[in-house]
C-alpha cells in the first residue's frame, strides 16, 4: 500500500493509540496485486475519528470493480454499533443485463460479504446494509452505447476488538478484497477460497 497521502499522518497522531494502530494495519497490508489501493479523504462527521481506503480491481488498464473502505472510531462507543469501530463500505461493478435481472442476485451478493469475513475466521457485530441494481439506457448523442448495468453494495459491521481493544483491520481488509475480486469475476486467491462462487456474465472491463 502506498505511503499516506500529505496531511493524513497529522489526522492520526492526535488519534487514541487503538485508532492508530488500527490505521497503521491498514497501511502495512499486503493485497494482491490486482488490487490498486490508495488512501482517500475520510467522512468527517460520521465519527470523531475515521480513515478511509479507495480500491479498484485492475486489469491492464482496465477497471473490473472498485470500491471504498472506511474505518470509523469513536472511543466512548457507540449504542449502535455495540463497540467502538465501525467498518463501511461501498463496493460497485458492471454486469450484463441478464445477470443484473436475477432475482437472487442481492441475496447472493450479500452472502458473498458475509462469507468473505467467514472464510477469515473474522465475527462482526450488527451487520447492516443494501443490495441495489441499477440499469442505464443511452439516447441521443449516446445512444450508440449499449445499455449498462451496475451492482452495488454498502454495508457496515462492527469488527471485533481484541488485545487493546485493536480490531484486527488487516484480516478485515483482506476480506473486503476477497470480495472485490469476487465480484470481479477474479479466480479464489488460495486454495482454501475455491469454493467462491464467482459472478458469471459480468460485462467487459471498463477503461480507466
Amino acid at each position: 500500500m502506498d505511503d499516506p497521502k500529505e496531511g493524513e499522518g497529522d489526522a492520526t497522531e492526535s488519534a487514541p493509540l487503538p485508532f492508530r494502530a488500527a490505521v497503521d494495519a491498514l497501511r502495512a497490508a499486503r493485497l494482491r496485486p490486482q488490487i490498486e489501493i490508495d488512501p482517500t479523504k475520510a467522512p468527517r462527521r460520521l465519527a470523531p475519528f475515521a480513515y478511509a481506503l479507495e480500491a479498484a480491481v485492475v486489469d491492464g488498464d482496465e477497471d473490473l470493480a472498485d470500491g471504498r473502505l472506511i474505518l470509523l472510531h469513536d472511543p466512548a462507543g457507540h449504542d449502535a454499533w455495540q463497540g467502538s469501530f465501525r467498518l463501511v463500505t461501498l463496493v460497485r461493478a458492471e454486469l450484463e443485463p441478464e445477470m443484473a435481472a436475477d432475482p437472487l442476485l442481492p441475496e447472493v451478493c450479500w452472502s458473498w460479504l458475509m462469507g468473505a469475513l467467514q472464510s477469515r475466521g473474522l465475527s462482526c457485530g450488527q451487520p447492516s446494509g443494501t443490495v441495489t441494481r441499477a440499469g442505464s439506457h443511452y439516447f441521443g448523442g449516446l445512444s450508440e452505447r449499449p445499455p449498462a448495468s451496475q451492482i452495488e453494495i454498502r454495508a457496515s459491521w462492527t469488527p471485533r476488538e481484541g488485545l487493546g481493544g485493536v480490531p484486527d483491520t488487516a484480516a478485515h481488509l483482506a476480506s473486503w478484497c476477497d470480495l472485490l475480486a469476487q465480484i470481479a469475476g477474479l479466480p479464489p486467491a488460495a486454495p482454501g477460497d475455491a469454493s467462491i462462487v464467482t459472478l458469471p456474465q459480468r460485462r467487459g472491463p471498463q477503461s480507466r
